[in-house]
């Protein structure tokens, strides 16, 4: 019987870990979080983004938002259309498809003269080539794990099945 729950234990740690694992959520500027005058190009730098992961922009409603837009409109600051912002001062962008992704402010002239703005890319979250160990955490980064919903009633039920 000891046997048994334990083989159960172990399937359900199986299950559930590589899925906590690969999702990491990034706040955009860590402490900072998103306001004029900070270097968001290094906050990026050395990071790597899988699909899955997400970007968290934390900042005053109304004081700035989140537009993400082509390469161009990064480069010259070119706002898309408003109501395509994010503009909750709680957003969270799920990082869904591997390439390059550009974020401004599209707020009067952050992008533009107060460095809000950054580029990153999204590498593939493929089994072929997703880490076998999840992305480094910087000091004062914010990172959450991730798990898929249908997981955790497994789990339950596992645990349950035990007593």
């Amino acid at each position: 019987m000891a046997s048994t729950q334990f083989m159960l234990v172990v399937m359900v740690a199986v299950v559930l870990l590589p899925s906590a694992a690969m999702a990491t959520q990034y706040m955009v500027g860590d402490d900072s979080g998103w306001t004029a005058n900070h270097d968001y190009v290094g906050w990026a730098n050395g990071k790597t983004f899988y699909v899955g992961d997400a970007l968290v922009f934390k900042y005053s409603p109304g004081s700035h938002n989140v537009l993400e837009v082509n390469q161009t409109g990064y480069k010259d600051c070119v706002k898309t259309d408003p109501n395509e912002a994010y503009n909750s001062g709680n957003d969270t962008i799920k990082l869904a498809a591997p390439g390059k992704k550009w974020y401004i402010c599209g707020v009067d002239d952050h992008c533009l003269n107060k460095q809000m703005k950054f580029a990153i890319t999204v590498e593939d979250s493929s089994p072929s080539s997703a880490p076998t160990t999840p992305p480094p955490v910087a000091p004062n980064s914010a990172h959450a794990f991730s798990v898929s919903p249908f997981l955790l009633p497994m789990a339950l039920v596992a645990m349950a099945a035990l007593f």
